[in-house]
């Protein structure tokens, strides 16, 4: 479903350039829960950005759903990834002066206003949010913010999600709730990537990779 071939992430910078990955490779089969940890800057969440078609690695090929996602103009690539591609981001980027249910329907795009509705409320029922679907950010928890930035990533229904520390700003209840959530999005057919600092989704996981100084650790 996701495969990585040697891929390398540089940035230029004035004072000296960085190497954000080097010579990386990751295969993710179809219906599998990967984890990816690894501590603050080791490359975690450019790994995630190349996975998912938002960042060009420098070297390297990225295969997603049989697709070389960087071979792509720039409009097919965003097509893919609005079509394909769920995200899940630890600071929830959720426009606070829209309520919930029209978070979801922002980027959701192509269907009828009526289908795209009708899917919403499923998903917020499904995640226990069906009666804060008119409120907006500021009146939900941490929690429900993350759960209805999942609602956003899954209503199009993707093959693929990607979360990045999807359970950093959460306490402990709300984190296993978000990854039992994952884990159920898994068990209907989906397959996960996450790409985190802690152990909390490691029971769910089919495979963990260990990144650090932006090499997978053998």
């Amino acid at each position: 479903m996701v495969r990585l071939e040697r891929v390398s992430k540089l940035y230029r910078r004035r004072h000296g350039d960085v190497k954000a990955l080097d010579d990386v490779s990751i295969h993710v089969k179809e219906g599998e829960f990967v984890v990816v940890r690894g501590p603050s800057g080791s490359g975690k969440t450019t790994l995630l950005f190349c996975m998912g078609g938002m960042l060009r690695p420098t070297e390297g090929q990225v295969i997603a759903d049989g697709k070389d996602i960087y071979d792509m103009s720039k409009r097919e690539r965003t097509k893919f990834r609005a079509e394909k591609i769920g995200f899940v981001f630890q600071m929830f980027h959720l426009v606070p002066y829209l309520n919930l249910v029209d978070n979801m329907l922002l980027p959701s795009g192509a269907g009828s206003a009526r289908s795209r509705l009708e899917d919403a409320e499923e998903l917020l029922e499904w995640l226990n949010l069906k009666d804060r679907m008119y409120h907006k950010p500021s009146e939900l928890s941490a929690g429900e913010k993350q759960r209805t930035a999942m609602a956003r990533a899954m209503l199009k229904h993707p093959k693929i999600i990607l979360a990045d520390e999807p359970t950093g700003n959460l306490d402990p209840e709300n984190s296993k709730e978000i990854t039992e959530h994952l884990a159920e999005f898994q068990q209907r057919g989906g397959t996960v990537i996450v790409v985190t600092h802690g152990a909390e989704v490691d029971q769910y996981a089919d495979h963990i990779f260990y990144l650090k100084n932006g090499q997978i650790e053998r």
